[in-house]
């Protein structure tokens, strides 16, 4: 972690866990079956399962597979986002918070560039893991707990059906048949 990110991350500290439970079980009571908040949603679950696999590895070819999966995972869902929900938002005039999605996506992919570089299982290793995981969850808790509960006020119930084909068709894009299946799997 830079100096620069051990000053902002001292000056903005994460949400706690019950605090992001909360707003994913939140943001669940509002979501429907089969719709784009849904499929989010899981994706999310996806996405700190891979971390957990990648953070408990117990060797450096486990850790290494782990974080691929959590790689392929990210960038199927970040490429989701970016195409179908982020245009949604900024038509919605969230065009801040879709800014600020974009660049905090882009700088996850920029880290996990940088994560393989490192050698696995060691504490630089982890290190760079648990900040990149730090921001995701931050990422996803802003995601569920305001930005995708106000699209989702926003948007008829017809546009809400397309939303969801079109993330549906996204993930197929970048992730094919690891669209549904479990991390590690």
């Amino acid at each position: 972690m830079s100096f620069f990110d051990k000053i902002v991350a001292a000056l903005t500290p994460p949400e706690s866990d019950e605090t992001r439970l909360a707003a994913r079980a939140h943001a669940r009571t509002i979501a429907t079956p089969g719709d784009w908040l849904t499929q989010v949603l899981d994706h999310h679950d996806r996405i700190e399962q891979a971390f957990e696999q990648a953070r408990s590895a117990t060797s450096a070819e486990a850790q290494r597979n782990a974080q691929q999966e959590l790689a392929l995972i990210l960038t199927g869902h970040s490429m989701a986002e970016e195409a179908v929900l982020y245009p949604a938002l900024m038509n919605g005039g969230e065009k801040a918070h879709a800014g600020l999605a974009y660049e905090e996506q882009a700088a996850a992919k920029v880290q996990m560039a940088l994560l393989e570089k490192l050698e696995p299982m060691t504490q630089e290793y982890r290190d760079k893991l648990e900040h990149i995981r730090g921001a995701v969850t931050h990422h996803m808790y802003q995601e569920e707990s305001s930005w995708f509960l106000e699209l989702s006020d926003q948007i008829p119930p017809a546009e809400q059906m397309k939303l969801a084909q079109r993330y549906r068709e996204e993930i197929q894009r970048y992730m094919g048949g690891s669209a549904t299946s479990a991390p590690g799997s």
